[in-house]
Parts: structure tokens; C-alpha cells; sequence
């Protein structure tokens, strides 16, 4: 586990996202992170099949495929 610094804008809209979701605030700040590497990885996945990828049991076709740029071929899709 380490230190992040962010700016308190970022903190700010964790503290009112984390509420709204019923996340702790970090637990929101590593969703957002889990989504933006995969989106970042695999660019050819909209948001929601990012979650699909996120709502399979503990994540595991997501940390499995964060890495490969496989993602997309697992929805049916090219990467």
C-alpha cells in the first residue's frame, strides 16, 4: 500500500462520489483507477463493457485481461 498525492479537486469529487455510490473514499478512487486502465488499455471498449469486464466475480477477467489488450475480444469485439 502506498501514499497517493491528488489535488483537492480529485479528493473533493472522490469525497462526494464515494458518498453517492456508498464506496470509502478509497475504494472509489481504485474503481476509478481499475476503469481508466482498462479504458486506457483497451480503447475500443465503451463504458459500459468496462463494467461488465469489472462485474465479473472478484474482477478476475478484468486484472486477468488489464495487461493483454485483450479485453475487447472477450466482449466479442475487436481490440
Amino acid at each position: 500500500m502506498g501514499i497517493v498525492k491528488i489535488s483537492e479537486q480529485m479528493h473533493e469529487a472522490l469525497r462526494h462520489t464515494s458518498g453517492a455510490f456508498s464506496r470509502s473514499i478509497n475504494a472509489q478512487a481504485e474503481h476509478w483507477l481499475r476503469v481508466g486502465m482498462l479504458a486506457e488499455l483497451n480503447p475500443g471498449l465503451n463504458y459500459g463493457e468496462i463494467c461488465r469486464l469489472l462485474l465479473t466475480p472478484d474482477g478476475e477477467a478484468a486484472s486477468a485481461l488489464a495487461g493483454t489488450g485483450l479485453a475487447a475480444d472477450t466482449l466479442g469485439r475487436a481490440a
